[in-house]
């Protein structure tokens, strides 16, 4: 039986942010379309004859113990099991935190198919879907492990399989935003219809055909280095750009690697910002 597993858990852009609606119970209605990058955290889940759950990341602004979304997912799947086993949580932290970039989801999700495994508990990925959920509304697209349109509140997900794959150069502001804030100062606008979805995308350009994010609306004027970062990798050759999520981060995306790799150089000169050139997975 294995002891201990290591796992890549990969950040997300969301190349569509619809919000329709708030809902009773304070979430809202949302509509995305979620895409995985290969900019991952590395997550080593241990088990240990010694009780309880620790974890250690040392990242500033990520706990340690109970506040983390990973020892709430150790939690879920200890008490299912109803073993005893005591658990290690090792998080090598390469995704920037409170960015939009959906790590602390990813690291949660890990969690849930590495201990899925390790505790032999044989539960399907609609299963741990539905535990994850209960943990954070992005936690559900990194178990399911695939482009998907996400409604809901993120947790119905349909595959996408005609995105062409994509270089995204990513650029954070070394900004922290919290996405509770967010939404909280989100004013949600009549919509007469949501943007039709298509059914496949030709090219990079067809992905930038349906690029939009609700949520610009409340980061932009808080934070307008956002904008001025959007311009920028533009005017670096990016087919187009968008924030992330809450943000602060952005991306754009590219049809080469030769443009993305010198419009991240070019971006990362005499600044202080976070920049990462990835593929998208």
């Amino acid at each position: 039986m294995l002891q201990s597993i290591v796992l890549q858990a990969p950040a997300k852009v969301n190349y569509r942010l619809d919000v329709i609606v708030r809902r009773p119970d304070g979430y809202h209605e949302l509509r995305m379309i979620m895409q995985r990058i290969n900019l991952c955290d590395e997550v080593t889940i241990s088990l240990s004859s010694e009780p309880g759950i620790r974890v250690r990341c040392g990242r500033e602004g990520v706990p340690d113990g109970e506040g983390n979304i990973a020892w709430k997912a150790a939690k879920a799947l200890l008490d299912l099991a109803g073993q005893p086993s005591g658990v290690e949580i090792a998080i090598q932290k390469n995704i920037p935190v409170a960015a939009g970039l959906g790590g602390g989801s990813s690291d949660c999700a890990a969690v849930l198919l590495g201990l899925n495994e390790l505790l032999g508990l044989g539960l399907s990925r609609e299963q741990l879907m539905e535990i994850g959920v209960k943990l954070g509304a992005d936690v559900p697209f990194f178990v399911f492990q695939q482009t998907s349109l996400a409604e809901g509140i993120g947790e119905k997900l349909s595959p996408l399989n005609g995105l062409p794959p994509a270089w995204v150069v990513l650029v954070n502001p070394n900004l922290p935003v919290s996405t509770a804030w967010v939404y909280k100062n989100l004013q949600l606008t009549q919509r007469e219809r949501l943007a039709t979805i298509p059914d496949s995308f030709e090219d990079v350009a067809a992905i930038c055909g349906v690029l939009a994010n609700d949520l610009e609306a409340v980061t932009i004027p808080a934070f307008p280095v956002i904008s001025e970062i959007k311009r920028e990798l533009i005017a670096q050759g990016a087919c187009c750009s968008l924030m992330s999520g809450s943000g602060p981060t952005v991306f754009g995306l590219f049809d080469s690697e030769a443009t993305a790799r010198k419009a991240g150089d070019a971006l990362r000169t005499n600044r202080d910002w976070f920049v990462a050139v990835v593929e998208t997975v």
